[in-house]
């Protein structure tokens, strides 16, 4: 049965843990050099609207590791770029391809695409979500902290489609997020309530090292997002404040960790000292995007 991953709630709390215990298992595999090829004869188309390091790459390699290919389709390249409808997109390539993953500029696009798709449709980035991202955040809690019921994760930046899938998540997960943004780039209003809705423990403040008090995990992410560039030195003068230092850390908890989702703007939004340091989550949590979507690719077309 055809079944998309536009939202992190597009799967539920033991579909949540069961991927994510996959990608474990996939992950040591992996370093043992055991590679199934479980996705032999099937291909994923790979749509990019906006450009990428780690989706291209875990997604192509995942693709390859477990028996199957990826296409690269710049939209430049292919009639979608030059007007056709999305629907007759979708419809062409369910006759091509086992999968579509799309990275988008509008979220209403992804779910356009998966509408009219008649195979399953991976949200790889829009403009609300990331739930790919947020499926390796998780993995990477878990394996430093060793579980996610109860932990405290202070989000501090912008509350950009990471920070939606994050508070979204926390459904699922049983995490506590704390947000810190500038009133203006707080996530939006209906977000949390939703979230709330569904008994997430989300709050939004603007006090950085509050968010941060006795925190497990401080999260952080680019503050200047593709499209955005435009605005860059308004947006630096308004998040510096929302810097990740060792000041911003000291408020955390002493085994606390720091993530990054990554393209890092470094001493910006992100010191050296902090996601070089012990502490730092960072690069588990990039080479984890490989293994999760791995898992995910599994799940929907083995």
């Amino acid at each position: 049965m055809k079944k998309d991953f536009i939202s992190i709630l597009d799967i539920s709390r033991d579909e949540l843990f069961t991927l994510i215990a996959h990608a474990r298992k996939l992950k040591e595999e992996r370093k043992v050099g055991i590679h199934t090829p479980v996705l032999a004869q099937k291909t994923l188309g790979m749509i990019f609207e906006k450009s990428s390091t780690r989706t291209r790459i875990s997604f192509e390699t995942g693709m390859f590791e477990l028996g199957g290919h990826a296409l690269f389709l710049n939209p430049k390249d292919m009639q979608l770029g030059r007007g056709e409808a999305i629907c007759d997109t979708a419809r062409v390539m369910s006759r091509f391809v086992s999968a579509i993953m799309i990275r988008a500029n509008r979220h209403d696009e992804v779910v356009e695409l998966a509408v009219h798709a008649d195979i399953p449709v991976i949200n790889g980035l829009s403009d609300r979500e990331h739930p790919c991202q947020i499926l390796a955040d998780i993995m990477t809690i878990e394996e430093w902290l060793f579980r996610t019921e109860g932990i405290k994760v202070a989000w501090i930046g912008d509350g950009n489609n990471v920070c939606t899938s994050l508070i979204l998540s926390t459904i699922l997960t049983g995490m506590e997020v704390i947000v810190a943004s500038p009133e203006e780039f707080s996530p939006k209003k209906e977000v949390i309530q939703e979230a709330q809705k569904m008994g997430a423990k989300v709050r939004v403040v603007t006090d950085p090292f509050f968010a941060a008090e006795s925190a497990d995990v401080v999260m952080t992410d680019t503050w200047i997002s593709m499209g955005q560039e435009e605005e860059i030195d308004q947006r630096r003068k308004i998040f510096m404040p929302y810097q990740v230092n060792s000041k911003v850390m000291s408020y955390a908890k002493p085994e606390a960790i720091v993530m990054h989702c990554l393209p890092a703007h470094r001493n910006w939004e992100i010191t050296d000292e902090v996601i070089d340091s012990k502490a730092s989550a960072v690069w588990d949590q990039a080479e984890n995007r490989l293994h999760v979507q791995k898992a995910l690719l599994v799940r929907l077309l083995a």
